[in-house]
């Protein structure tokens, strides 16, 4: 199965259990604007897109949209460079969408956990995510629907603290917290 047929299924079947939102692969999202010259008030601007894998967003009205949370896939395997290369475009189009949140996805990994080389160089990555097959078993499916959910909120809650922070009406915050959340089996022939 190529990389990009195993994204558009995961899409279609995420896009069934998450209400409210939209999921799609291949969709464009901007991830730099640069100037091109700037008149009274206004100004010139060149966009780039890279094509997400998978895209969560969220409509917000007729032919508005959000993004909410990109996940890149690799199946089989993920290399070094490839972990690089992601983690770059996930700083990209985070820095473009301050609330997005970014992570990567590896299917069809056999018995093999997530790679060491994805910590060391996903500095980006919101999430990391691997399933033993194509399809996934009950517990990797769930996590991924609890990850996608979780994500989502995270996002939604970034954007407030991004956009109304001038806002005398705010939530005022006194702490924020990123904890580290990882998930294993102790049986690894599951």
């Amino acid at each position: 199965m190529k990389e990009t047929e195993w994204a558009k299924l995961v899409a279609e079947r995420l896009d069934t259990e998450l209400s409210g939102f939209h999921v799609q692969a291949g969709k464009k999202l901007t991830y730099a604007n640069e100037i091109i010259e700037y008149d009274e008030g206004s100004s010139l601007y060149n966009e780039m897109g890279y094509e997400t894998d998978i895209l969560i967003y969220e409509s917000t009205g007729e032919k508005k949209w959000k993004p909410r949370v990109v996940i890149e896939t690799k199946i089989n395997s993920v290399t070094t460079h490839d972990a690089i290369t992601y983690s770059q475009k996930a700083s990209a189009h985070k820095y473009v969408h301050p609330y997005l949140r970014y992570g990567i996805f590896i299917g069809n990994r056999k018995h093999y956990p997530l790679p060491g080389r994805l910590f060391r160089h996903g500095a980006h990555f919101d999430f990391m995510l691997s399933w033993k097959g194509y399809e996934p078993l009950e517990y990797e499916w769930i996590a991924l629907i609890e990850i996608a959910n979780e994500e989502i909120s995270a996002s939604k809650q970034l954007e407030e603290m991004f956009f109304n922070s001038r806002n005398k009406d705010r939530i005022k915050y006194f702490a924020l917290h990123k904890p580290l959340i990882t998930k294993s089996i102790k049986n690894t022939n599951e």
